[in-house]
C-alpha cells in the first residue's frame, strides 16, 4: 500500500485520564518495526473489560491510552521479519498472543503466553517504545491492540489472520467476548451432552456462554442475573430457566441446589464480582461440580470459602480467552461462524459509527446494550 514505511494520521478515541470519556483526537500511527503489523481496524466491540479500564477496576499502565481489544481489520503493511501475513489479509487482533515458541505455547495445557500483556501492561511495544502520538505526547496502548483507532500497530504474535468473506461488524467478537464465554463452555468445561449448567450474568459473555453450553449439549441452562429485561434473549439463545435472585429470600446457591437435585455439573461466574464466585462455586454439586470463573474482578478484589467445599471432589477453574490458542484456534471459529455452526448475529444489539464511542459505552453501563459494535 502507499501508506507502507510512512507515519499515518488518523483518528483515534483517547482517554486522557482516570474515569474521563473518550476524546475523539488525531493522531499519528508510526509504520511497524520488526515483527510488528499495522492494522486498519473495520469495527471494534464494546467490551466490560474496556469500561473497567476507563473506571480504574483493573489497572492501566498510564494516561493518555487508547484502550479497544475486540476488533477485526486488513493488514495495512508489514514489518521486517513479517512472514505469515502480507497488506490486504483480513485479521483480527489478538489480546492473548501466540508466539509459538514459550514453554506455554508449546504446551496444550493452556493457551497463555508469556507475551500476554494482562496484568503486566506497560502500554508499549516490546521494545518499550510507542507507535502512538498526538499533539507531541507518547499514547500508550492496551492490552497490546488498541482497537479504539482507525490503525493500530500490534506484534505479529497479537494477529490471526481470517477468512477474506467473513464480516466484521460481526467477526469482531470473536476477538474477545464470544470466544471468551463460547470457549470456557466447550474448551475450558468441556461440557457434556445432558450436563446441567448455570450462567451468572447475562451479559455478552454470559450468553456467549450458553451458547457454547447448547451447543455442546446441555440439557439445562440456568441464566442468573439481577436484571430482568435480559431473560428473553437469554431465552432465545437457549436458557432454560432465568433467576432473579432478588426475588428470593434463600442464597441463590441454595436456590440452584434445590432447583437441580444437588447442584448444577457446571457453573460459570461472568460477572466479576467476588461474591457471585463463591456462589458458583457452590451451586456447584459437592463431588463433581466445576466452577469457571470468567469474569474479571476488581483489582485487589480476594475470594475467600471454606477449604472443606473442595474436599469431595469440586473443581475451581479460571478461563482467559476460552481457553484458545489465538493463532490456532480464531480461523477455525471465525469459519465455524461462516458454517453456521453458531450464530453471533443475536449478540449485537446495536452499531455505531466509531465517534459516538461514548454513547455506546452509556448503552453498555445502562444494561441497554449486549455488544455495541463501532463501524469505521
Amino acid at each position: 500500500m502507499e501508506t507502507a514505511g510512512k507515519v499515518i494520521k488518523c483518528r483515534a478515541a483517547i482517554i486522557w485520564g482516570d474515569k474521563q470519556p473518550f476524546s475523539i483526537e488525531d493522531i499519528e500511527v508510526a509504520p511497524p518495526r520488526a515483527h510488528e503489523v499495522r492494522i486498519k481496524i473495520l469495527a471494534s466491540g464494546i467490551c466490560r473489560s474496556d469500561d473497567h479500564a476507563v473506571n480504574g477496576t483493573i489497572s492501566n499502565p498510564a494516561y493518555p491510552i487508547i484502550l479497544g481489544h475486540e476488533a477485526a481489520g486488513v493488514v495495512e503493511s508489514v514489518g521486517e521479519g513479517v512472514t505469515n501475513l502480507k497488506p490486504g489479509d483480513k485479521v483480527i487482533p489478538l489480546f492473548v498472543p501466540q508466539c509459538g515458541e514459550c514453554r506455554c505455547c508449546k504446551s496444550p495445557k493452556t493457551n497463555i503466553c508469556v507475551k500476554t500483556k494482562l496484568g503486566n501492561n506497560t502500554g508499549l511495544m516490546e521494545d518499550n517504545t510507542s507507535r502512538f502520538s498526538c499533539k507531541g505526547k507518547d499514547i500508550y496502548n492496551f492490552i497490546g491492540t488498541s482497537t479504539f483507532t482507525e490503525y493500530t500497530v500490534v506484534s505479529d504474535a497479537n494477529v490471526a489472520k481470517i477468512d477474506a468473506s467473513a464480516p466484521p461488524e460481526k467477526v469482531c467478537l470473536i476477538g474477545c467476548g464470544f470466544s471468551t464465554g463460547y470457549g470456557s463452555a466447550v474448551k475450558v468445561a468441556k461440557i457434556e451432552p445432558g450436563s446441567t449448567c448455570v450462567i451468572f450474568g447475562l451479559g455478552g459473555i454470559g450468553l456467549s456462554v450458553v451458547i457454547g453450553c447448547k451447543v455442546a449439549g446441555a440439557t439445562r441452562i440456568i441464566g442468573v442475573d439481577i436484571n430482568p429485561e435480559k431473560f428473553a434473549k437469554a431465552k432465545e439463545l437457549g436458557v432454560t430457566d432465568c433467576i432473579n435472585p432478588q426475588d428470593n429470600t434463600k442464597p441463590i446457591h441454595e436456590v440452584l441446589i434445590e432447583l437441580t437435585g444437588g447442584g448444577v455439573d457446571y457453573a460459570f461466574e461472568c460477572i466479576g464480582h467476588i461474591n457471585s464466585m463463591t456462589s458458583a462455586l457452590l451451586s456447584t454439586h459437592y463431588a463433581l461440580g466445576t466452577c469457571i470463573i470468567v469474569g474479571v474482578a476488581p483489582k485487589s478484589s480476594q475470594i475467600s470459602f471454606d477449604p472443606m467445599i473442595m474436599l469431595f471432589g469440586r473443581t475451581l477453574k479460571g478461563a482467559c480467552f476460552g481457553g484458545f490458542k489465538g493463532k490456532d484456534c480464531v480461523p477455525q471459529l471465525v469459519s465455524d461462524y461462516l458454517a453456521k455452526k453458531f450464530d453471533l448475529d443475536g449478540l449485537v444489539t446495536h452499531t455505531l459509527p466509531f465517534e459516538k464511542i461514548n454513547e455506546g459505552f452509556e448503552l453498555l453501563r445502562s444494561g441497554k446494550s449486549i455488544r455495541t459494535v463501532l463501524l469505521f
